[in-house]
């Protein structure tokens, strides 16, 4: 069996994953759009459980097209050249696996066991813009998952696997083999590999600036010359900074 290069997908470092998962998608693609990325936000896809941690990790891409009866069958799973299977196997430990089916969800692209297999492989989560099947396996499972919405109907009725690990379009997104994909409750932002540790380290910032906004906003001041941070706001921020966060929750 030939494998896939997976040569650009390097994991992370455990600190810069931190800094992701604690700052949130909106406010990433906020922060992206400031660089000039006005697309980066994966709209219309939710995450299979609400409770589940935060999602990151490099992307490893799958791309699926429209699937036809003399090709597509049963029969293909039991095979080790199945697309589908080795993208199973082969999305190393810590990525995440971005499949595009197009926004196609009449038919599921992965099941309960398929999930099992990569949590147990370490893969980071799922994401797709068709849909899932076994929705309480997949749950169980602790793998973080997101999809357009639930499918029940067996994978090639409709959909038929054809790249790994190349340049894809999903839910209206560039996803670049290598990307950073970050996802949580509030849905799912892509962020170009070279950017991810600037973006985390300004994401950071941010995120601890609405500390101190939050604080205030709970004792009833104006968000008026709070947010958006003014210059004297942010005088005010780092005299709270030095004091040691009094009065922070």
């Amino acid at each position: 069996m030939t494998f896939t290069d997976v040569s650009q997908i390097t994991p992370l470092d455990a600190d810069l994953c931190r800094k992701l998962a604690r700052c949130g998608a909106a406010n990433l693609s906020n922060i992206l759009l400031k660089r000039g990325f006005r697309n980066t936000f994966l709209l219309g896809l939710r995450p299979i459980s609400h409770d589940m941690a935060p999602m990151v990790g490099p992307a490893f891409t799958m791309r699926w097209i429209p699937a036809r009866e003399d090709v597509d069958s049963m029969a293909l799973y039991s095979r080790e050249d199945s697309l589908h299977r080795r993208a199973i196997e082969e999305c190393p430990p810590g990525a995440v696996l971005v499949m595009s089916t197009g926004s196609d969800s009449r038919a599921s692209c992965m099941g309960d066991m398929m999930a099992l297999r990569l949590k147990m492989r370490g893969v980071a989560g799922v994401v797709t813009d068709g849909g899932f099947r076994d929705a309480p396996g997949i749950r169980s499972s602790g793998l973080s998952c997101f999809e357009r919405e639930s499918s029940g109907p067996a994978t090639p009725i409709w959909l038929h696997p054809t790249e790994l690990n190349t340049p894809i379009g999903c839910a209206g997104v560039a996803i670049y083999p290598g990307d950073i994909i970050v996802g949580d409750g509030e849905g799912i932002v892509a962020i170009p590999r070279s950017l991810a540790r600037d973006v985390a380290e300004e994401a950071v910032l941010i995120a601890e600036y609405e500390v101190f906004v939050a604080m205030h906003l709970r004792r009833g001041r104006s968000i008026f010359g709070l947010f958006p941070a003014t210059n004297d706001s942010a005088a005010e921020y780092q005299k709270w900074l030095e004091d040691g966060r009094p009065d922070a929750q």
